[in-house]
């Protein structure tokens, strides 16, 4: 079977709840244990031997996705490419548009993602039940979650033999614990019925599925497998971790274990300089020309490409600006963030910025790009936007 992809990848309007990181870079190029997200699908993807094409399909600017697509093409060795839409025209719009460029070439299936989605993908498993289920029309990746946090999703209720029985996206009333993963494998039918509307927009979550389940042709495959979303700035961290986890098994090449004093799962590229009496991990990534001094503690964070960490600093549960620089003896900190270990199937919270009482939401600390923190200062739960320079403490605080 020949597979198509297309990859969803919004646009500047879309994730401004991942500000200030999305300020400098698209969110999906946003580095993630050392690969940009969106890297990460495709990665997955290209695992499939049948696999004839990539499309990324958002709004953004083409400029800013061609470097990226034509590093991807020569790495992978599959054609990929970005295809800019005029705004956003819903999940199904732009491939309503895009129809004839996607049926090209006969493809006997087609993958749609959404970019803000991560984990450990069983895109080969969902390819093997589209072939034995020929009465499959369309498949949904769906996982579980709790009764209370199922009705932020699109809600799935599976019968038997896999069939979707009924499909609600983000209900006002329980429906089920399955939810979609926002990953799909569907039949060119499908995609050759799609016609936009006069708005524009058109979505397959509100006006696609629902009338497939009518039909009984809409099926699920539910996974175990890691999967959450990154909504968040405060998301991210998470899925460092987990894909910092996933490299074990599959790139532990990646995996730095020497050179500094390392704990657990830690990503430093090649470029970087660090310090061997620093102490890195767990779940860290640092990325390209970063600059790590003398006795420097790092856990649970993010250091982004051209940061400079002088001696003596400690950063736990952050995200680090490109181009920042954290001076000597400085303490970073944020509040760390995770599912539930103790509930099962417990999945991230996308909490609001601010508690009813007008307080900042406990979280990750985030510099944004180009921010400088002078020596001896203590940042605990802030928000900090590009281009500040810190000369004294600041906590659970938005420096605008």
């Amino acid at each position: 079977m020949v597979f198509k992809a297309t990859i969803l990848v919004g646009g500047a309007q879309k994730g401004t709840r991942f500000r200030p990181l999305s300020l400098q870079l698209p969110k999906p190029l946003f580095p993630i244990a050392g690969v940009p997200l969106v890297e990460h699908h495709i990665d997955q993807l290209a695992q499939l031997p049948a696999l004839s094409e990539i499309i990324l399909l958002g709004f953004y600017p083409a400029e800013e996705f061609a470097d990226f697509c034509e590093r991807c093409q020569q790495q992978y060795r599959i054609p990929i490419r970005y295809v800019q839409e005029k705004g956003p025209q819903g999940t199904a719009g732009g491939m309503a548009r895009l129809k004839e460029e996607l049926l090209s070439g006969e493809p006997e299936g087609i993958f749609v993602m959404n970019a803000d989605v991560c984990g450990d993908l069983p895109v080969d498993e969902m390819v093997e039940q589209l072939n034995t289920q020929k009465e499959a029309e369309c498949i949904l990746l769906t996982t579980e979650a709790t009764r209370e946090q199922s009705t932020n999703f699109g809600c799935v209720a599976i019968g038997g033999n896999n069939r979707v029985l009924h499909y609600v996206d983000k209900p006002t009333t329980f429906i089920s614990v399955n939810i979609s993963c926002g990953v799909y494998l569907m039949r060119p039918r499908i995609v050759k019925s799609l016609e936009a509307c006069e708005s524009g927009s058109l979505w397959f979550e509100t006006d696609i599925f629902p009338h497939m389940t009518h039909k009984g042709t809409l099926y699920a495959h539910n996974t175990k497998r890691w999967w959450s979303q990154t909504k968040t700035a405060a998301a991210v961290l998470y899925a460092n971790r987990a894909y910092l986890r996933l490299y074990r098994t599959r790139y532990a090449a990646r995996l730095r274990v020497a050179g500094a004093q390392i704990v657990g799962d830690v990503f430093i590229d090649p470029s970087a300089e660090v310090d061997p009496t620093a102490k890195i991990g767990p779940n860290v990534s640092i990325g390209p020309n970063a600059k790590i001094g003398k006795g420097v503690r790092i856990k649970e964070s993010i250091i982004l490409a051209d940061t400079i960490v002088h001696k003596r600093a400690c950063i736990m549960h952050s995200v680090i600006g490109w181009r920042s620089v954290i001076g000597e003896w400085s303490h970073v900190e944020g509040v760390p963030l995770a599912p539930n270990p103790n509930v099962p199937f417990a999945k991230m919270e996308n909490r609001p910025l601010f508690l009813k009482d007008g307080r900042l939401t406990p979280s990750v600390t985030i510099l944004g790009s180009d921010v400088t923190v002078a020596p001896e200062t203590i940042l605990l739960n802030v928000v900090v936007l590009p281009y500040k320079e810190l000369t004294q403490s600041h906590t659970n605080q938005i420096i605008l």
